[in-house]
């Protein structure tokens, strides 16, 4: 295992790495956590490693001692920024890996933003989501319903309930009007033409967050990309019961990737 800061926005936020075993150049895995990310899926990254890949994991901005503000907008700045890093001739060498097999996985928020940071970024190779949530679809759904201040108030609530303790610089309400300013630019659907060459995985369970994950595979085949692989589970969010199967079908996946 190795560590780092990776430099974002004028701070420098926690990181480690899962080092493959073997001097050749290695795949590598960006692992993005969920919201505020008390699954953190290390399990899967130590698989990932055994298998060959080098897997990076790190905190966003104001999540889990790192320093800054948390915030959506940070987070997604977070990634991008930990792939540029990545990319530096120091740590490609640091690393021993190959910068052209970087491929993106998130659970839940980080599913989110796993979509996001990779239709930015046209040289990551492939995206997996692990009950991805659409944040932005989920809004604008909900706004065709209920007014503004319902809406807002409504998101803040959930978001509150799901302990924010360990995150800094933001409180629910800040970070629902964050979600109400961008909703519309953060869909999923908004993305698919920037994915749609690319192979990605969907894997979903009984979590609720199903539907979500299922639109943006059926969006993509219906762009005409014909590498969208789905597996589903039935279990919880945090797929408790279901690690090894959810480790088998991830690395199932990863291993054409890897060459």
């Amino acid at each position: 295992m190795d560590v780092m800061q990776i430099p974002t926005h004028g701070v420098r936020v926690n990181a480690m790495v899962y080092v493959a075993a073997g001097s050749e150049p290695h795949p590598l895995v960006l692992l993005l956590h969920g919201f505020p990310g008390y699954e953190r899926n290390l399990d899967l990254a130590q698989d990932m490693r055994r298998a060959g890949w080098d897997v990076v994991y790190f905190d966003y901005r104001g999540s889990w001692g790192s320093p800054g503000d948390f915030s959506i907008t940070h987070s997604i700045e977070d990634a991008e920024a930990a792939l540029t890093y990545l990319r530096k001739p120091e740590n490609v060498k640091r690393l021993r890996f190959d910068p052209a097999r970087m491929v993106v996985v998130g659970h839940s928020m980080g599913g989110f933003m796993a979509v996001q940071t990779v239709a930015a970024d046209p040289n990551v190779k492939a995206l997996a989501i692990i009950s991805g949530s659409d944040w932005g679809e989920r809004y604008v759904q909900l706004r065709k319903k209920e007014p503004l201040d319902t809406s807002l108030h409504m998101v803040s609530v959930g978001l509150a309930a799901q302990n924010m303790a360990p995150l800094s610089g933001c409180t629910p309400e800040g970070l629902a009007r964050e979600l109400a300013d961008h909703a519309s630019s953060w869909t999923f659907a908004s993305k698919v033409g920037a994915l749609k060459n690319r192979p990605v995985l969907v894997v979903t369970s009984d979590d609720g967050l199903a539907g979500e994950g299922g639109a943006l595979a059926d969006a993509l085949r219906h762009a005409g990309d014909t590498q969208v692989t789905t597996a589903h589970f039935p279990t919880d969010h945090s797929y408790s019961d279901q690690r090894r199967e959810l480790s088998d079908a991830v690395l199932k996946w990863l291993t054409p990737l890897a060459k």
